[in-house]
This record gives structure tokens, C-alpha cells and sequence, in this order.
């Protein structure tokens, strides 16, 4: 008895497993469809209203994105005339404050 419930358990999460992946099989197909249909859509304006019709792409360029965060000269640079020339010196280390125990 106890294989026969453990084969029907395992058929049937089989089942909804196939299930779940046909779902979502199905989702990325509406979603591309959609997409199609959108740029589709958009093309077709394009060419009623006498524009050139733009490719649907990604483009990245790496030059506007380091703009993006990096302007020259927006940082706060310090003049060569503000710049205080100090001469080094050694510095000791601090004594060792006594431990909790030591009276």
C-alpha cells in the first residue's frame, strides 16, 4: 500500500511540476508576443508618420554612464596656492594605560 502512495505522490508532483513549467513557458511567450506587438505597433507609426523606424536595442555606452557619475571639475579640488607644505616628524606611541587588575 505504502508504494502505491508513494507513487501516486510522486506522479503527481510530477504532474504539477510540469504543470508549474508550462505556466511559465506560457508566461515568457505572452510576454514576447508582446513585446513583438509593441515594437510592431511602433514601427508601424513610424512609418505612417514618416519617421525612420529605430530598431528595438539596448545600447550601452560605457562613456555616458562614467559621465553620469564623474564630471570634471565638480569635485572640490584644492589650488596649489592652498596647499601647506609641513614638515614630518616622528611620532611616539601613547603609553599603555594601565590593565584593571594593576593596582
Amino acid at each position: 500500500m505504502d508504494d502505491v502512495i508513494r507513487g501516486l505522490f510522486k506522479l503527481l508532483l510530477r504532474a504539477v511540476l510540469l504543470m508549474m513549467g508550462l505556466v511559465f513557458l506560457a508566461s515568457l511567450a505572452v510576454a514576447a508576443v508582446l513585446v513583438g506587438a509593441l515594437w510592431l505597433v511602433r514601427a508601424l507609426w513610424a512609418r505612417l508618420t514618416g519617421r525612420p523606424v529605430q530598431p528595438l536595442a539596448f545600447t550601452l555606452i560605457r562613456r555616458a554612464q562614467w559621465a553620469r557619475f564623474y564630471r570634471p571639475g565638480s569635485a572640490a579640488r584644492a589650488d596649489d596656492a592652498e596647499v601647506i607644505d609641513v614638515p614630518s616628524r616622528q611620532v611616539s606611541p601613547a603609553p599603555e594605560p594601565p590593565g584593571r587588575l594593576d593596582h
